[in-house]
């Protein structure tokens, strides 16, 4: 029986004006699964990924990690977020430290690493996403998609059980793009577990094991990734139409 990192059960954000943006979405993610959440602008689907990570607080619902509900109000935060990773479209770097302090600061400050054994681990991984010739660099000095892959890294540093992505791509220039998809794409070869928020169609096609559509707060559709060349809802069949359009 495949193991279950991730469950998500009936969550539910209500933003003050009474603004409903997420409906009582339920899915599972399981060990090593790459699951892509797709949908239009103001579907929910970053309201969803905040909620997990206890940026925002869900309304009602449960929010499962290992069997731990991490919603709970008694939840360590810090814990959580050391477990489960979040890499932003707006990189979230500090802008007055150099990368390898980017990226060793939560090591030493939440896993209570020394400054030898942090500094090695960040090493590893910057070797993962090719920014090993960036350590001494500051964030201001870098190009958009280096900044997104120093973001990765920082992520995957904590060695966390799942990492979310909020439209990792959104704040890049279309030349700087490839170099995300590819890290990112690289770390769902090597078995990672991650929830990925994108609007880039065929890299979730290409890249998720599963598709999760959402639409106006709801799943509308979910499936294997073939679903998107087969799609089995009018809504769904609609917003791919219009990403063609766009593209």
């Amino acid at each position: 029986m495949e193991e279950i990192v991730l469950s998500v059960e009936n969550l539910e954000k209500i933003y003050p004006g009474n603004i409903h943006a997420v409906k009582g979405v339920s899915f599972n993610v399981k060990k090593g699964e790459s699951v892509a959440i797709i949908g239009s602008s103001g579907s929910g689907k970053s309201t969803v990924l905040r909620c997990i990570n206890r940026l925002i607080e869900p309304t009602k619902g449960i929010i499962r990690l290992n069997d731990e509900i991490i919603n709970n109000p008694l939840a360590n935060v810090n814990d959580i977020r050391s477990k489960i990773g979040m890499v932003f479209q707006s990189f979230e770097l500090f802008s007055h430290l150099k990368v390898l302090d980017n990226i060793t600061l939560g090591l030493r400050h939440v896993r209570g690493m020394d400054k030898k054994d942090a500094e090695k681990s960040a090493l590893e991984v910057l070797a993962r996403v090719d920014l090993l010739d960036r350590t001494e660099a500051y964030p201001g000095n870098l190009s958009g998609g280096q900044k997104q892959r120093v973001a990765i890294a920082r992520a995957l540093a904590m060695h966390p059980e799942v990492i979310l992505f909020d439209e990792p791509t959104s704040a890049l220039d279309p030349e700087l793009i490839g170099s995300v998809l590819k890290t990112i794409k690289g770390l769902a070869d090597e078995g990672m577990t991650m929830v990925i928020v994108t609007h880039e169609i065929s890299f979730a096609r290409d890249v998720a094991d599963r598709i999760i559509y959402m639409d106006k707060g709801l799943i509308a559709e979910q499936g294997p990734s073939e679903i998107i060349g087969n799609p089995q809802s009018d809504r769904l069949k609609e917003f791919l139409s219009s990403m063609d359009e766009e593209n």
